[in-house]
């Protein structure tokens, strides 16, 4: 048998895991109004499900897994729906530090964090503070986050080097874009799923995911677990990766 057949943890290739997994994590206000819940009730179920795959992808091996928890658009939503989603995320920063402290997880987050509530924002740099050792998994929050903006960021930093004389353009490359985006040092998405079933990638690491595996499952959040994941992994597994070359 070929090593490399060899099946790791749940029958997956151990020498094929995704290294990094991006999530587009939709559907928590569907998954409240079928149940005639109000929207709130959704995150929280949803916050549910994000403790579930942190866990699971740790379990599994993956390196690196980027959750969209708040974009930029999301702030035109209605003040209240914007109140809880931040008080649930600094809950669940506060209640899940020390799992990532256990689980050898360091926290950290991509956008314009500037624009989050100052309580959201000391919690966040406390928990990143105190797993910023940690090296069994990274977990990006990608918050008031937006993959124009990013991009937008990306332009302004290169383009002052280059009017300070700090660079010359002709020696700007794919490598050296990566270097000036949030994701910096990490690897680009190998594998990208949405739930909920929206046909779109709404606005997420538009540059990072040229060439990842998209998965879109009907799935919506709240339900998504880990025996869902471990599913796709394998689906993930038996795709031939071509970047755009001959198989």
């Amino acid at each position: 048998m070929n090593s490399r057949s060899l099946p790791g943890l749940y029958g997956l290739d151990s020498l094929n895991l995704p290294k990094h997994i991006a999530i587009i994590m939709d559907g928590n206000g569907r998954w409240a109004e079928k149940r005639l819940m109000n929207r709130i009730k959704g995150h929280e179920a949803g916050s549910g499900a994000v403790r579930t795959i942190v866990r699971a992808c740790r379990e599994i091996g993956i390196s690196v897994l980027t959750l969209y928890a708040f974009s930029t658009e999301n702030w035109q939503r209605p003040k209240i729906e914007i109140s809880a989603l931040m008080v649930l995320l600094n809950k669940f920063l506060e209640s899940e530090k020390n799992e990532m402290m256990e689980n050898d997880i360091r926290l950290n987050a991509i956008g314009q964090v500037d624009k989050l509530p100052e309580n959201v924002r000391k919690t966040l740099n406390r928990t990143m503070d105190l797993t910023g050792k940690n090296k069994g998994m990274l977990l990006n929050l990608a918050l008031s986050y937006g993959g124009r903006t990013e991009i937008v960021d990306m332009v302004k930093i290169i383009s002052q080097k280059v009017k300070d004389s700090k660079i010359d353009p002709d020696l700007i490359t794919d490598e050296f874009v990566a270097d000036h985006l949030y994701t910096a040092g990490m690897p680009y998405p190998d594998l990208l799923i949405r739930t909920s079933g929206e046909m779109r990638i709404s606005n997420f690491l538009l540059w990072q995911i040229a060439y990842s595996e998209i998965f879109i499952t009907d799935t919506l959040w709240p339900d998504f677990g880990k025996e869902e994941l471990i599913k796709i992994i394998y689906d993930f597994q038996n795709r031939e990766r071509r970047f755009g070359n001959v198989g």
